[in-house]
């Protein structure tokens, strides 16, 4: 059974990723404790929220450098929702830096489509990322958002979805991956998401 940590930082949503981890056999558990998470098989970042909150009640915790730390010593990383885009550089949500482990902005949702984008959308899965193994193509995920990812280097984009625009809904590279829309909302097959993390990165099954 593998350890692994879920980070608090108060934005939300925490008790469903963990029932999630859970039910695919890890042993999962929420914390802000810079030891417990760089001690863990792996860390899942999720999110609710805005941005500027968020990075400042990072930033109090020194949870920003201990994400740093576990992403450059090779620690399996999920980001979830926002904790997929305070991966970027900066957001149009607000004033305060993100993590900038990637190269990008955080982009509004366009004026055209209703905003927050909720509900069911497919995603079409660009390449054969671990990740979604055993997901077939244009599956449904459930999506909570306004705003997305929009890294500068397109080799990391591992999913898209269109919503008035075509937009990365799933990254990938190096120990790394995060997705916008909400795995342990999403049924079966978001459970499917979490079990892969598992056997392909954090090594369930080898």
């Amino acid at each position: 059974m593998y350890r692994i940590a879920i980070v608090n930082y108060q934005a939300g949503n925490l008790r469903s990723v963990q029932k999630a981890l859970e039910k695919v056999g890890a042993e999962a558990f929420v914390t802000s404790n810079p030891d417990d998470i760089l001690t863990a098989d792996g860390v899942v970042f999720p999110g609710q929220g805005a941005c500027d909150s968020s990075m400042q009640n990072l930033r109090s915790r020194q949870l920003d450098t201990t994400i740093k730390e576990a992403i450059s010593n090779g620690k399996p990383f999920l980001g979830v929702c926002l904790g997929m885009q305070l991966l970027l550089q900066n957001s149009d949500e607000g004033d305060e830096s993100c993590l900038g482990i990637l190269n990008g902005s955080v982009r509004e949702l366009p004026s055209m489509v209703k905003r927050p984008h909720m509900g069911w959308n497919q995603v079409q899965i660009l390449n054969n990322d671990l990740l979604f193994r055993d997901i077939p193509q244009d599956s449904f995920f459930y999506f909570v958002h306004s705003f997305y990812a929009d890294p500068m280097q397109g080799e990391v984009v591992s999913g898209v979805t269109d919503y008035g625009i075509e937009f990365c809904s799933a990254l990938s590279f190096d120990n790394v991956n995060a997705v916008q829309f909400h795995p342990e909302k999403s049924g079966l097959i978001g459970l499917q998401i979490y079990d892969n993390f598992l056997k392909y990165f954090c090594g369930k099954g080898k």
